[in-house]
């Protein structure tokens, strides 16, 4: 399980009391029993996740969202997949916007969602990357069997497995047609426990790949929806407006695993998308390779309907969806075929940019003179639709490096190789070892299975001026900030920020031996033309991330709320802090392999049975598994502890 596990996460983001000209989705509908109210309010839906380097594709299926009211009652279902329900590719998602629709929600006070993914084997589609870290048990472009997936927490009859996850919400959610209010839900995909490879000895059978969906689920407030980051989204046109200004759209899926040629899997979603009157939309039509900046679609009408379309859209304040580019094709596989996914190479001596795929494979393509690259910006609309760079120079300086989340737009999506009309930067993330930090920036390096991939890239923070959204509680944030990934909501931003985080990275472990010391690692997300670097990157922020230590066993047994463990290769033991304190407590696992089941069962330590059971079973010898923050005292504070029991795991 790779460094950059840690910080994926599936986002659920629940705009509410959005009004304006949406179009309500088909599929949404309540359950029996009374509704909160008979008003019905616009509520957009989007999923969103980060990235692995060990998958190219982690596919689930969404049957459908509920709510539920404050003060009991039926939940109201307000989304529900089409059937067969498609695929979603957590991989693909990295914290964009995946929209699933408007949805249409009674107006109402709610306290939780419920979430209802589909639990039967092949639900769930594992592929390895191109280039897995290394030590990854599989090879790459590797599919998991479905048999060697085990889902788990299922309910229901075989062949109608369901995984229901129940999200409380840490305040209530309003929705009214005069109260405007975002929720993000974060479904803790970092958790260690969601993916659990289990490599017995070589005699005993192959890995098992263990699927946790009911783990830790926490929600983090969306302030301005204007900056949700959106991935393209496809559909097939319905109409054009009478005057131009937009269309509507079927929203499509494309098919997983990939067909050739690749075909759309239709939703019950549709959504009107505007065009942008002020800064202009590109359109781009795909069979007639050409390029127009357009103010409505009124050249385009008579030709766009029944057409598949690709959009990068943003959200307006009100709620409508304006687009940024647009394209259009009389084929799926046209719109489609244009790599998405994140940069897996940099090849700056060809001027070539590798893009890894859901079938775990690098498309290479070509960037000349005339490529332009775009970064997403849609709090700023001219920024969003201006290009940061054009040509091939934009490659050096470590400006595009491996883990960038791109959507790759091809001058000819059927020429091989695939050169590159236009690259959009939807993420621009750096992370690894932290180092040189100081008062004006710090250093990331990362170091890869393929040592071409490897970076040292130092960086400034943005400058203290920017607006950088907002805290817990909703208040606007300038410059710099960060916070520990096991503490979210704990942001640490102001003017303390800085000097705070360069004395929170200054911690570390040491195993000794071919182990050697274990350093903080960290992972941000980069902004283009900040006042601090207007031609180039800076940090907006930084999540120190739980470092994962190598498989191990425990040295001194649990007391007091530590214990100590040594590791293959160390040469001495480290202590490892376990916090039993509520809301803030280390998330325990006990993982039982029998036969060819996995078993993964949380263990909630603040509760005195739980920690009884940790007490009992974390003994000398005891096989674990810790991720955790490195303290500047040479201890481990513990974020996720696993232990293992049954048949003990190799890896």
């Amino acid at each position: 399980m790779d460094r950059n596990m840690l910080h994926r996460a599936i986002r659920l983001a629940l705009a509410s009391g959005i009004t304006g000209s949406l179009v309500a989705c088909g599929g949404g509908s309540s359950d029996s029993g009374t509704p909160p109210a008979t008003s019905q309010v616009a509520v957009p839906l989007t999923l969103s996740d980060a990235s692995s380097e060990d998958w190219s594709t982690i596919g689930v299926k969404v049957l459908s969202i509920a709510l539920m009211p404050q003060g009991g009652g039926s939940t109201v279902t307000v989304w529900t997949a089409t059937s067969p329900a498609p695929y979603v590719n957590l991989e693909q998602l990295d914290q964009l916007g995946e929209l699933l629709g408007n949805v249409s929600v009674p107006a109402g006070t709610y306290t939780a969602a419920v979430l209802t993914l589909s639990g039967n084997p092949g639900d769930v589609l594992l592929t390895a990357s191109e280039n897995p870290e290394s030590g990854f048990p599989l090879a790459a472009g590797t599919s998991v069997p479905s048999g060697q997936i085990i889902i788990q927490n299922t309910t229901g009859a075989s062949g109608s497995l369901t995984v229901p996850v129940t999200v409380d919400f840490a305040s209530p959610l309003v929705v009214s047609a005069t109260q405007s209010n975002a929720l993000d839900l974060e479904f803790d995909l970092a958790n260690p426990a969601f993916i659990i490879g289990h490599t017995p000895p070589a005699a005993m059978g192959a890995t098992l790949w263990a699927v946790n969906f009911v783990g830790p689920v926490r929600h983090r407030p969306i302030y301005d929806i204007a900056r949700l980051v959106l991935r393209h989204t496809y559909g097939n046109v319905n109409s054009v407006a009478s005057d131009g200004s937009s269309f509507v759209m079927t929203k499509d899926y494309p098919a997983l695993p990939i067909t050739n040629p690749e075909s759309a899997v239709p939703g019950n979603q549709t959504l009107q998308i505007d065009a942008d009157a002020t800064n202009g939309t590109l359109f781009f039509d795909v069979d007639a390779k050409t390029k127009t900046l357009v103010k409505d679609f009124a050249a385009e009408a008579a030709t766009l309907a029944g057409k598949y379309v690709r959009v990068a859209a943003r959200y307006q304040e009100n709620g409508t969806l304006v687009a940024v580019r647009v394209w259009a094709s009389s084929s799926f596989n046209s719109v489609w075929l244009s790599p998405e996914g994140h940069v897996a190479h940099v090849d700056t001596a060809n001027d070539t940019i590798e893009v890894a795929n859901e079938q775990g494979k690098a498309t290479p393509v070509v960037v000349n003179a005339s490529t332009q690259f775009f970064f997403r910006t849609p709090a700023n609309a001219q920024a969003d639709a201006t290009p940061i760079a054009t040509g091939t120079g934009f490659l050096a300086n470590q400006d595009l490096v491996r883990g960038f989340k791109v959507h790759v737009s091809a001058v000819d999506p059927l020429a091989t190789p695939l050169v590159a009309q236009t690259v959009d930067i939807e993420t621009a993330t750096y992370s690894g070892r932290i180092s040189n930090a100081s008062s004006t920036g710090f250093t990331y390096t990362h170091d890869f299975a393929r040592a071409t991939d490897d970076y040292a890239y130092a960086a400034s923070y943005i400058s203290a001026s920017s607006a950088n959204g907002t805290d817990a509680n909703g208040n606007p944030v300038s410059g710099f900030k960060w916070w520990d990934f096991t503490f979210p909501t704990q942001l640490d931003s102001g003017g303390t920020a800085i000097a705070d985080f360069v004395a929170a990275t200054n911690g570390g472990v040491d195993f000794g031996g071919t182990v050697g010391p274990l350093t903080t690692w960290g992972v941000s997300t980069a902004t283009w033309g900040d006042p601090a670097n207007p031609s180039g990157w800076s940090l907006r922020d930084a999540v120190l991330l739980p470092t994962p230590v190598p498989l191990g066993a425990v040295t001194a047994a649990y007391a007091g709320g530590t214990f100590a463990m040594a590791v293959a290769g160390g040469t001495q033991p480290v202590t490892v802090d376990v916090s039993t304190t509520s809301q803030s407590a280390t998330l325990v696992y006990q993982i039982d392999r029998t036969g060819g089941v996995i078993t993964v069962s949380p263990i909630d330590v603040t509760s005195a049975s739980g920690a009884n059971t940790l007490s009992q079973n974390l003994v000398a010898g005891v096989p674990v598994k810790v991720y955790g923050i490195p303290q500047t005292d040479g201890t481990l504070r513990a974020y996720v502890l696993a232990y293992f029991t049954g048949t003990l795991p190799s890896m």
